[in-house]
């Protein structure tokens, strides 16, 4: 271990800061927030800094460094970017026995300034000794992507109560297994949708009865359209605290790999024409694991409010007393027309958008089609690739002109993503002759002519031929 970490309290401590430029500022800044009483000595401040100095928030002393400015000084920060006045700097507050940092100079500092996850109180710093700043940044991007920002109202709650759990659960082992429900259970979740008198109320009836046994939940997470950078951080938190996996057909390997290693995967898409497992099948499914007190995610492609029966599976833990939470996520429709370029919504071409499933028959006969029809309006389908040529039918027989732009777009965000683009007159003979296949997500209406001129992402844009047209 080349560094001993530790935490100081510089609350009501002097530090003094010497430089006065951003770097001075930015290192400020931080000691201003952790209650620090700071004093900057510089010939000239940045704005920032001469306004903090105007409003009493820190002192400012005036000139070159001398050695006097280190009397009743906790802490020394040299930010001049000056390297011999760094130096002499360095050496003066090593003689008087002061811990100093010199910005970017390991060898001259006795305390590195490591790059920090705050969830107030808890704190997370990593440091690499100086030796490589941007990798410590890097490592501490991770980290924050997999502590929720409610885990530090957590451990303040447990603070709060830290004295009865201490006194109620006297053996070392009980106590560990009673801060790992705390971390896992409804304690926890309830924070997390900002219910601070339940999960209180929810502390303290567990350190009367004892029951520190983990209760069953269900998050119901949306995986985005199947790009694992398009997945929330919410969502991965979901996944890496999972023990039971229940997944759509379509959700990506690589965002299952997201998930903990030793959580149970299962697999309960639909497909159209195939094999599927039932609603009701998904809903037992759900219902057992939590009644195990399982930590279940039904992990869903897209949202799981957009075509994903997520109201009708809530209403189904809601009946059965199992507490779940929802974490949305981006909708295919929508990052299937970014990652092709298509705006959905435009000031000269589309005042609206309406989104639509056809995946059968049946759900092609209860739309409006007098509505759909209209022009100044963008039309995306989800689930749409076996009823295209219903879909054309339907939509010219209600007045919407066969010369409408549309773009089919075929595993959108991923990188197979093909997008075609045409005319609706011609949409069968186009995803005929390149032989699309589920996922399609198909847009129809002026903006997506977009994907031509503004298309970014993966394969170029394919478009119709003439003689393709002349055949459609």
């Amino acid at each position: 271990m080349n560094l001993y970490p530790l935490f100081a309290d510089l609350h009501g401590r002097p530090v003094l800061v010497v430089g006065g430029g951003a770097v001075a500022e930015r290192k400020t800044a931080a000691l201003l927030a952790a209650g620090a009483k700071v004093t900057v000595g510089a010939t000239t401040l940045t704005s920032r800094l001469i306004a903090w100095a105007s409003a009493g928030l820190l002192r400012h002393k005036q000139g070159q460094f001398v050695e006097a400015w280190l009397e009743g000084q906790w802490l020394v920060v040299a930010a001049t970017g000056v390297t011999a006045v760094n130096r002499s700097i360095a050496d003066a507050a090593t003689a008087h026995r002061l811990w100093i940092n010199v910005v970017d100079d390991a060898d001259l500092s006795t305390f590195h300034v490591p790059a920090v996850v705050d969830r107030s109180p808890l704190m997370v710093a990593v440091s690499s000794a100086g030796a490589a700043p941007a990798l410590t940044w890097l490592v501490r991007a991770n980290i924050e992507a997999t502590l929720d920002h409610s885990l530090g109202a957590l451990v303040g709650l447990a603070a709060q109560f830290r004295v009865q759990i201490k006194n109620r659960f006297k053996d070392l082992g009980e106590r560990r297994r009673f801060y790992s429900w705390l971390w896992r259970g409804p304690v926890a979740r309830l924070l997390r949708a900002q219910q601070v008198s339940a999960s209180e109320a929810a502390l303290e009836a567990a350190l009367v009865t004892a029951d520190s046994k983990n209760s069953g939940s269900v998050a119901l997470v949306g995986a985005g359209p199947g790009a694992p950078e398009l997945l929330t951080l919410a969502g991965l938190r979901q996944l890496q605290e999972a023990d039971v996996i229940l997944h759509d057909r379509l959700v990506s390997t690589e965002i299952l790999a997201l998930a903990r290693r030793d959580a149970e995967r299962i697999e309960v898409g639909k497909q159209a024409g195939g094999s599927k497992t039932t609603q009701v099948e998904i809903h037992a499914l759900m219902e057992r694991y939590a009644r195990l007190g399982k930590r279940v995610v039904r992990l869903k492609g897209g949202d799981p409010f957009i075509f994903g029966r997520g109201g009708e599976e809530l209403e189904f833990l809601r009946s059965k007393g199992i507490h779940y939470e929802v974490v949305p996520g981006i909708t295919s429709a929508v990052a299937c027309a970014a990652y092709a370029g298509i705006p959905l919504t435009h000031r000269e071409h589309a005042h609206s958008v309406r989104f639509v499933t056809a995946h059968c028959r049946e759900s092609l006969d209860i739309l409006d089609w007098s509505a759909l029809a209209d022009e100044t309006q963008t039309v995306v389908v989800y689930m749409g690739v076996a009823q295209l040529g219903l879909l054309r039918a339907r939509l010219m027989s209600h007045g919407r002109s066969g010369s409408t732009p549309i773009a089919l777009i075929e595993n959108g965000s991923l990188p197979t993503q093909r997008v075609i683009t045409g005319k609706l007159r011609e949409l069968e003979a186009l995803a005929w002759k390149h032989v699309l296949a589920s996922p399609t997500t198909l847009i129809i209406g002026e903006v997506a002519t977009f994907a031509n001129s503004l298309g970014w992402f993966g394969a170029p844009v394919l478009t119709s031929s003439t003689d393709l047209t002349r055949a459609a």
